[in-house]
């Protein structure tokens, strides 16, 4: 059993490992929205656009085995770019602590609440998806992988303007009958 598994380790490369970071990075962020996005329901929040979500998992999910398999795993890292996409993850994290018990990963607006305007949401309005829009074209150039950069930035960018009409619209809706409410507790 153990030869077996010395050998996956001896086959996988920079680029394989880095993938497996990333989606347990992605794991641990899931069960985290999954948390939040109980509370903002249990609280009176609404869902909206429900039906875009499997195509973000799926192109994520598509983006990450993508690169798992297509770089071969004695592809050394392009480091200005992998260095790169860590500090993208600085990015990330700021976001996510920005909106704090609001971060989910589906567009979940709880009715009243002020839109949040601290953090990297003080000097633009999607800062988490720009992250995103760049991890997703940035990991792939750390391995050469220009393709795969290509095509799924390319949809990327189409789910991401889908989502953002989306969340821009909730948003309105959730203002616009705020006026005059009393604040959430």
């Amino acid at each position: 059993m153990s030869g077996g598994l010395d050998s996956l380790l001896e086959t996988l490369g920079w680029a394989q490992w880095i993938v497996l970071l990333v989606a347990l990075q992605r794991l641990a962020e899931l069960a985290l929205a999954r948390r939040n996005a109980r509370a903002l329901l249990a609280a009176g929040a609404q869902e909206h656009g429900h039906g875009h979500y499997p195509a973000i998992v799926a192109l994520h999910a598509a983006w990450l085995a993508a690169l798992f398999l297509a770089v071969p795993p004695g592809q050394a890292p392009d480091w200005p770019w992998l260095a790169a996409f860590v500090l993208l993850q600085a990015g990330r994290a700021w976001a996510i602590a920005a909106l704090g018990r609001r971060w989910t990963t589906r567009v979940i607006v709880l009715p009243g609440a002020p839109l949040v305007r601290v953090g990297p949401y003080r000097f633009m309005r999607h800062p988490n998806y720009a992250v995103v829009a760049l991890e997703i074209v940035i990991l792939p150039l750390a391995f050469g992988a220009f393709g795969l950069a290509a095509a799924f930035g390319v949809a990327n960018a189409a789910l991401l303007a889908w989502r953002i009409r989306i969340e821009d619209a909730a948003l309105r809706e959730a203002l616009r009958g705020s006026i005059g409410a009393a604040p959430p507790a």
